[in-house]
C-alpha cells in the first residue's frame, strides 16, 4: 500500500438529535401532569393544542387516552409531528435517533405508544412496523430503562 493512500472509516449511521421543547411548553405539561386524575388528561390536551409541535405532549396524551383508540390517534399525531420534526433537523429516512437525547425522547415514546395501541386495536402490520423502526432509530431500545 502506498504511503499516500488512506482508509476511509465511517463512524456509521448519522445520529439525528431533535432540538429541545420550549422551556414555557415543559413547564405546563409538567404542571398538567401533577392535576388531579379527573382533570389531567384535560390539562395535558390544553398544552399540546398550545404547543402542537410539542411531542411529550402527544406522548402524555396518548398515555391518558380514553380508550385504545384515542390513545391510537394521539401518538399517531406525535408520530407525524415527529417525522417533521426529524426530517427539519436533517434526517433523511434513516440513521439513529437515540433516546439517550433527551429531546428525543416525546418523538420515541409517540412511536411506542403507536405500537402498543395499535396491538391493542389489532393492527399487527403497525404494531411490527412500529417495532422495527424503534430498533432501526435506536439499536439499544430494548435496554433503554
Amino acid at each position: 500500500m502506498a504511503e499516500d493512500s488512506f482508509v476511509s472509516v465511517s463512524r456509521g449511521p448519522e445520529e439525528t438529535r431533535l432540538a429541545p421543547a420550549p422551556a414555557e411548553a415543559a413547564r405546563r405539561l409538567d404542571e398538567a401532569l401533577r392535576q388531579p386524575p379527573e382533570r389531567r388528561r384535560d390539562a395535558v390536551a390544553d398544552v399540546a393544542a398550545s404547543f402542537p409541535r410539542f411531542l411529550e405532549a402527544w406522548a402524555a396524551l396518548g398515555d391518558l387516552g380514553r380508550d385504545e383508540v384515542e390513545s391510537y390517534a394521539c401518538y399517531r399525531v406525535g408520530y407525524h409531528r415527529g417525522l417533521d420534526a426529524l426530517r427539519a433537523a436533517g434526517w433523511r429516512g434513516s440513521g439513529y435517533v437515540r433516546w439517550s437525547h433527551q429531546p428525543n425522547r416525546g418523538f420515541l415514546r409517540c412511536v411506542d405508544g403507536l405500537r402498543h395501541a395499535a396491538a391493542a386495536i389489532g393492527e399487527t402490520d403497525e404494531q411490527e412496523r412500529c417495532e422495527r423502526f424503534l430498533r432501526q432509530l435506536d439499536p439499544d431500545w430494548d435496554r433503554r430503562r
